[in-house]
C-alpha cells in the first residue's frame, strides 16, 4: 500500500507572511482599555485623597501652590505610568511580522504604543465630554426650578435679591443709630440710585455730579447732614470699588490657573506620549526574548 508523505515547511526568518495590515488592532485595543482603566482608578484614588487639579484646596496654614503642583504631579504620573503600562502589553502582545529588519520592527512596536496613547486620549476625551454634558443637563435643570421658583416671589423682592448692587443701596439709605427712617417710599430714590451706581460699574467711576446728588438723595432721606452723607456716599462707594477689584483678580487668578492647567495636561500628554512609544518597544523586545517578569510567571 502506497502511502503519501506530507512536509510541512516552518516559516523561514525573514520570510515574507501573509497579512492584511501591519497594525495588530486586538493588541492595541486592549492597550487603549488597560490605559484607561488605570488611568480611571488612580485619578479616583488621587480624588479620593485630594489631589485634584482641577479642584484643590488647602489648609489654613498651606500654601495653595504647593497643593497644585502635587496634584499636577499625581496626574503626570497618572499619565505616564497608564499610557506606559498600556503601550507595554500591546508591544508584548503584538504578532510579529518576519519581513523587516529589527530596526523597522521596532519602529512598528513603538507606532503601536503611539495608537494606545492616541486611543486612550479619544476615549478620555469621550468620558470628560459625556461628564461635562451631563453637568450642563444638571445646572439646566437647577436654574429651570430656580427660576419657576423666582417667578412666584414678588417683582420688587426680587429685583432687589437679584440686583448685586441692592446692598449697597440700602446702605445709602439706612437711617443712623436712634433717628427715626424718612416716612415715605424709597422706592423712586433706590431706583436711580442703583441707576447711578450701574452706570458708574460700566463707565468705571461715579461722576462728582453724581456723587454730589447722591448725597442730596441720601442727606434728604436718613436725615443726615450734608457732610455725613457725603462720607457715607464715599464710603459706599470704596467698598464698590474694593469688591469690582477683588472680582478682577479673581478672574485673573483663575485665568492663570486655566492657562498653566492647560500647558501642564499638554506637557504631560506629549511625555505620556513618548513613554507609551518606548514601553511598547520594551514589551516587543521582552516578547521576542522571551523574558519573563519576576512575579507575573509560572507559581
Amino acid at each position: 500500500m502506497d502511502t503519501e508523505t506530507v512536509i510541512v515547511a516552518a516559516p523561514v526568518a525573514g520570510e515574507r507572511q501573509e497579512h492584511h495590515s501591519y497594525i495588530d488592532w486586538p493588541a492595541v485595543i486592549g492597550g487603549v482599555v488597560l490605559a484607561s482603566a488605570i488611568s480611571l482608578v488612580l485619578l479616583a484614588f488621587g480624588s479620593a485623597i485630594g489631589l485634584s487639579f482641577a479642584n484643590f484646596e488647602a489648609g489654613a496654614d498651606v500654601n495653595p501652590i504647593w497643593i497644585a503642583i502635587a496634584a499636577a504631579s499625581w496626574l503626570l504620573w497618572v499619565q505616564i505610568s497608564s499610557f506606559m503600562a498600556g503601550g507595554y502589553l500591546t508591544g508584548r502582545l503584538r504578532r510579529r511580522f518576519n519581513d523587516a529588519t529589527e530596526d523597522e520592527s521596532d519602529i512598528r512596536d513603538g507606532a503601536h504604543g503611539l495608537l494606545v496613547w492616541a486611543g486612550a486620549l479619544v476615549v478620555g476625551a469621550v468620558i470628560a465630554v459625556g461628564g461635562i454634558g451631563a453637568a450642563v443637563n444638571a445646572v439646566g435643570s437647577t436654574v429651570s426650578t430656580l427660576t419657576a421658583a423666582a417667578a412666584n416671589v414678588a417683582g420688587d423682592a426680587a429685583e432687589g435679591g437679584l440686583d448685586p448692587q441692592a446692598y449697597f443701596v440700602d446702605t445709602l439709605f439706612r437711617a443712623p443709630p436712634g433717628s427715626v427712617p424718612a416716612v415715605g417710599s424709597l422706592q423712586d430714590y433706590r431706583g436711580e440710585a442703583m441707576r447711578i451706581l450701574a452706570n458708574g460699574a460700566v463707565t468705571g467711576t461715579v461722576s462728582d455730579p453724581d456723587k454730589t446728588y447722591l448725597a442730596q438723595l441720601v442727606s434728604a432721606n436718613t436725615g443726615l447732614s450734608p457732610e455725613d452723607a457725603t462720607t457715607r456716599v464715599n464710603e459706599v462707594l470704596t467698598a464698590v470699588d474694593q469688591v469690582r477689584a477683588q472680582a478682577a483678580d479673581a478672574a485673573e487668578a483663575a485665568r492663570k490657573w486655566t492657562v498653566l492647567g492647560a500647558f501642564l495636561t499638554a506637557a504631560s500628554l506629549l511625555v505620556s506620549g513618548a513613554g507609551a512609544y518606548w514601553a511598547a518597544m520594551k514589551g516587543s523586545n521582552h516578547r521576542d526574548k522571551n523574558t519573563v517578569i519576576p512575579g507575573f510567571g509560572r507559581f
